[in-house]
């Protein structure tokens, strides 16, 4: 999944304010261990407002090109898991991660207006041929 995961840039994170889902797009990177998925966003977002009030969060990584051949080809894995915020002594290592697989993000990450937060992932479901699904728990 590692692999999977570092050829494709974006995910869509899933975020819930208590009455509907709202879903976002995010540039997000993996740790080398897939223990967490890493975004950062504006604070003036609904989704940032939405992970205040509820961290619990999914988010959905997948190939497809929105062609026929998706319905056998395409892979997506969908994470489900809690935000936390980045530790300090974590900070260094976690923006490196997230630096290496987008460094045109590097003015956005440092914004004084940004929260670069990390999901715990707690599993990974996986669906592959349309169908074949497989769930990994962390």
């Amino acid at each position: 999944m590692k692999k999977f995961f570092d050829s494709q840039p974006l995910a869509v994170l899933a975020t819930q304010n208590g009455t509907a889902p709202y879903v976002s797009l995010v540039a997000f990177a993996a740790n080398e261990k897939l223990t967490y998925l890493l975004f950062s966003t504006t604070r003036a977002t609904r989704k940032y407002s939405n992970l205040l009030a509820n961290p619990e969060v999914s988010i959905l990584i997948d190939n497809r090109k929105n062609t026929i051949e998706d319905f056998r080809d395409a892979m997506a894995v969908t994470a489900l898991g809690r935000v936390e915020p980045i530790e300090d002594f974590e900070r260094s290592i976690m923006e490196k991660i997230y630096l290496m697989k987008h460094p045109y993000l590097t003015d956005f990450l440092k914004s004084p207006t940004n929260a670069f937060l990390k999901i715990r992932i707690e599993k990974y479901i996986v669906v592959t041929r349309f169908q074949h699904v497989v769930e990994v728990s962390v």
